[in-house]
């Protein structure tokens, strides 16, 4: 039992157990009435019991007879003198808890010492990671990780307090994943994980994928307001306050910004949360009720060749844009007793989008332009429920957990030409083709059910073991509202089985070794797709087409470390190898199918560092390489009169991460960071490649009159003209210029100068 001085028991306190060698065992908490539980063999152990505004106790322990129950009584002192914030971030010790190297958790107070530009950014804290933006402000993000243009969201998986955020079978992309959704400040931590080996991750969780945890009580109440350059503005609060014998919490935020853009982006974004919740970490339940809607104009990327004609920061199509809305409830419930532990989480949301888009100009359609309109309207629900049972199989720890996740998605989607965001008939330039006002529409469902069981054996204090098995089924069911033919119902099983072993050597170390397999779904319509929809790719009406894989398997392995033998120093080092069967995918921009059929392979490493050598400083360097191969030539990915090459256009390689952080000395806080990733080759040649691009940010706060917060962020400080992202395709600027094959890019927004004030009460 955990108790402070005048005996009052004190609840969620860290019970660390750490071998004589300093190498970490294990790790519990407290229950709300202070008492905690160990199983341990015979040996010497110490026991580090630590708890936010008390003092760090640690404790010896001698266990000579494991069969023998011990009692504790443990007392907690308070600091003399609390005047500083706790900093939960990737300084927390993960030894003897982690699965790998890459496997990690960014706490609240590290996420608030980060300048952003935008709320996809917070997963930048995630080692490897870059957010990027091809389009407005309101579209999802571009995501790059392990070798892989991720696109909006396809092969990382993104969980919004156990909620998935990707979207299947989406108008625009496979995985689109908006983090528009998100409000920083509201999330405790982010935990994060890479690669193929987590049994509780299915669909899209081949490169990583991240759990974003909100506040269920907040440490402090707060308003902020904040305002900029390029008309930027916001308000953002947050409350939390007992309600009942449980706590409710309620913030939201409203946001605007024009960006640098020519024509002002005019981006409005209203995201508002409620949560109540009971009990403890132990054992519980919360209902959260979310709720986002966003509006925008749109500077979509630009040809190289166009720059002379609009500007760096111009925009051939000035009625790109769209809007968006998703509307959610879910609700949590997790019981913990002495042998077992339960959760189950149900969701169900109202998502739609309606997004205008033009990348080609005037290449199909000289005089109505390339203008497209893509429409997704869905509602969802889905369960996710896991049971872990602990033991023991011969005097060693076992915990064996079986989890079911079933999600169903019933969406109306489309694509259609368009002409200043009106539903038109155009005209193909090649010959002389109608391309129909709607390219393609459906109604369909799509069904998701995966079940896994793992085993995590501890065989000895220096040798634990993870092995799982998780399968998969989807159900495709798809009416065609434009062509019968592209009618039907696919369905998939796949089985994904995986394993991690841990090695401790001592000296605060651990090594992994893991293997695993998983996989990513394909647009659904794809899945029966026989007849090609008639578009500017395909001006030929009833054009046979070959439907795509409904799952796409992948398989990796990787070798990592985990060491804190340095004073103060933290670090995790991998290798890994990535195979994905196919880069083939169902196109929402064209309805037809994209990318290579051939598989790809992607292999790298990741070298990630967290230095605190004073108690206000810490320094964080995240260094990651890939290469992404094709096993063939691609010939559809080519420069123009090329024979292909096996390069996977627009993969990341190089992502340099760093920065160095102050916490709250004597009122004062100031971060400057580094965000730079290499060039990429955009045609599978690497005929086309883009330049690197870096940004440098800083912030600094400062915290007066106790409860008063002021902080001014730097954005871009070198004001570089770097590209947020390329490609390479055929397009024409103009209704009577040539089509040319020209690098088309998106830029970075210039230096800006953001302010904000928090009143915490």
């Amino acid at each position: 039992m955990v108790a402070d001085a005048s005996g009052a028991r004190i609840g969620g306190a860290s019970v660390r157990v750490l071998r004589t060698n300093g190498a970490a065992l294990k790790t519990t908490f407290t229950k709300k009435d202070g008492e905690f539980s160990l199983a341990l063999p015979e040996g010497d152990y110490q026991l580090v019991v630590s708890s936010p505004g008390f003092q760090i106790r640690e404790v010896p322990l001698v266990v000579r007879d494991g069969r023998t129950t011990v009692s504790l009584s443990i007392t907690l002192g308070l600091n003399p003198v609390n005047t500083t914030v706790q900093v939960h971030g990737r300084e927390d010790d993960l030894g003897g808890i982690a699965d790998s190297g890459t496997q990690g958790t960014v706490g609240a107070k590290e996420i608030e010492n980060r300048p952003i530009l935008r709320s996809g950014e917070v997963l930048e804290s995630i080692p490897g990671v870059i957010i990027t933006q091809h389009a407005g402000g309101g579209k999802a993000n571009q995501y790059f990780l392990r070798g892989f243009n991720l696109d909006h969201g396809t092969d990382f998986a993104i969980f919004i307090d156990g909620m998935p955020l990707n979207l299947p079978s989406h108008a625009h992309g496979e995985g689109y994943s908006d983090m528009n959704t998100v409000i920083p400040e509201l999330v405790q931590r982010v935990n994060y994980e890479k690669g193929p080996y987590y049994a509780d991750v299915g669909n899209y969780g081949s490169a990583g994928s991240a759990h974003l945890e909100f506040f269920k009580t907040l440490p402090q109440n707060f308003a902020q307001v904040e305002g900029g350059m390029f008309g930027y503005g916001r308000f953002v609060f947050g409350a939390s306050h007992k309600l009942g014998v449980g706590n409710l919490l309620y913030g939201g935020e409203a946001y605007h910004d024009n960006g640098p853009w020519t024509h002002p982006d005019n981006y409005y974004k209203f995201n508002g949360l409620l949560t109540y919740s009971q009990g403890s970490a132990e054992s519980g339940f919360s209902m959260s009720a979310r709720g986002y809607h966003g509006q925008w104009h749109s500077s979509d990327q630009i040809a190289d060749n166009a720059v002379p004609l609009v500007g760096l920061f111009g925009t051939l199509n000035p009625t790109d844009g769209g809007h968006s809305q998703r509307y959610s409830l879910q609700s949590d419930w997790h019981r913990q007793s002495e042998r077992s532990h339960t959760q189950i989480t149900a969701y169900g949301f109202y998502y739609d989008l309606d997004l205008f888009s033009d990348f080609t100009y005037y290449l199909t359609d000289p005089n109505r332009g390339d203008q497209f309109e893509q429409n997704d309207r869905r509602w969802a629900a889905g369960l996710d429920a896991h049971h872990r049972i602990d033991g023991e199989w011969f005097g060693r720890k076992v915990e064996n957990t079986f989890g079911l996740q079933v999600r169903n998605d019933w969406i109306h989607n489309g694509l259609f030409q368009s002409q200043g965001r009106v539903r038109v008939d155009k005209t193909d330039s090649g010959t002389g083709n109608t391309l129909p006002a709607t390219t393609q529409a459906d109604h369909f469902t799509d069904t998701q059910v995966g079940f896994y069981a793992e085993n995590r054996i501890q065989w000895t204090d220096w040798f634990r073991s993870v092995v799982a098995l998780r399968g998969d089924a989807q159900v495709f069911n798809v009416t065609s509202l434009i062509t019968s033919a592209n009618s039907g119902m696919t369905a998939k099983v796949l089985p994904s089985p995986k394993m991690s072993l841990i090695f401790s050597p001592g000296g605060k170390t651990e090594l992994y070794a893991q293997a695993g397999f998983s996989f990513h779904s394909n647009d659904g319509r794809g899945t029966t797709l026989t007849i090609e929809p008639v578009s500017g790719d395909n001006p030929y009406p009833n054009t046979a087409a070959t439907p795509i894989p409904a799952l796409i398997p992948t398989k990796g392995g990787e070798f990592g470390l985990r060491t804190s033998a340095l004073p103060h120093l933290k670090s995790t080092f991998s290798v890994w190898y990535l195979h994905s069967a196919s880069e083939l995918q169902q196109s929402g921009d064209t309805g037809g199918t994209t990318a290579s059929q051939q598989p790809s392979e992607r292999y790298g490493f990741e070298w990630a560092n967290y230095y605190t050598p004073a108690e206000h400083v810490t320094v964080d360097l995240d260094l990651a390489n890939s290469k992404a191969l094709f096993t063939a030539p691609d010939t559809d990915d080519a420069a123009p009169g090329s024979p292909g090459g096996k390069r996977v256009p627009e993969a990341v390689g190089l992502v340099i991460a760093s920065g160095v952080t102050l916490h709250d000395m004597h009122g004062l806080s100031s971060s400057l960071r580094l965000r730079l990733f290499g060039p990429r080759d955009l045609t599978s040649d690497g005929i086309y490649r883009s330049n690197y691009t870096a940004m440098l940010n800083g912030e600094v706060g400062y915290t007066f009159l106790r409860n008063w917060r002021a902080s001014a962020e730097f954005l871009n400080v070198l004001d570089r003209r770097d590209h947020d992202i390329d490609y390479a395709y055929e397009s024409r600027i103009t209704p009577t210029a040539t089509s040319a094959f020209t690098d088309v890019f998106h830029p970075v927004e210039p230096f800006q100068v953001r302010f904000w004030l928090r009143k915490s009460f």
